[in-house]
């Protein structure tokens, strides 16, 4: 299903973070007015079955998985407002942080027309596998650590490949150019995240990563022509 991709995706963490409230729609809006490819976010979904954007997953210590979606602050956007509002021409990365979420999250993005563009990770590549039954378009990405990581790299790609599991994602400190070509080999993608520095993200381009994540959205994309332009 994957392949390599010819431009690295700029994921705006949390949307523009550094430069707006983090998961609201105006960070969303701004992240993508300056230039990004690509939203990340966590989705939880609330006791009334709506799929939301969220860092923490609670509102005064309360779950949001126990709140009805009337119940929760104005500024936390569901995933339709985030469609309804910003449209669905970019990439779209939800960190799964409440499982019961992901039927929705693709029926929502399906319904949208925006199934081949949405990134869901988590930290459990079992937890993974399944989705790949309810949409053949979604991408799945391994949100990992290497020291979870026991099995060598070329078998972990092999068994992402015949699982459906389109990427790894992984701290930009993680990673090695042995274990980003054993993937490639496998069509499997390389996305790093916490890339706040122009040295961090010129150094994750040249190891050659499919996508990188940022708060700071001006610096990212600053990096990313720079690397465009070199190649």
């Amino acid at each position: 299903m994957s392949s390599r991709s010819l431009n690295p995706i700029g994921f705006a963490h949390r949307g523009a973070r550094a430069h707006a409230p983090e998961n609201t729609l105006d960070a969303f809006a701004l992240a993508l007015e300056m230039g990004a490819s690509g939203l990340e976010s966590d989705v939880w979904l609330t006791a009334d079955g709506v799929a939301v954007l969220d860092h923490d997953g609670d509102v005064g210590g309360v779950p949001i998985p126990t709140l009805e979606r009337r119940a929760l602050p104005g500024h936390i956007p569901s995933l339709e407002d985030l469609y309804r509002e910003c449209g669905v021409g970019f990439e779209l990365s939800l960190d799964v942080k409440h499982v019961a979420a992901a039927p929705e999250v693709i029926r929502i993005a399906t319904a949208a027309g925006a199934a081949g563009r949405l990134w869901l990770c988590h930290w459990n590549w079992k937890l993974l596998v399944p989705w790949r039954d309810v949409s053949a378009e979604v991408r799945l990405v391994d949100s990992t650590n290497t020291v979870h990581m026991r099995t060598p790299a070329d078998e972990r790609a092999r068994r992402m490949q015949r699982l459906g599991i389109d990427a790894v994602n992984l701290h930009h400190s993680q990673w090695t150019p042995d274990l980003r070509d054993a993937l490639a080999a496998r069509g499997r993608l390389a996305f790093a995240w916490d890339l706040q520095t122009s040295h961090d993200l010129e150094a994750a381009l040249v190891l050659g990563v499919d996508a990188v994540y940022s708060d700071h959205v001006d610096t990212m994309q600053a990096a990313l022509e720079l690397h465009s332009g070199a190649r």
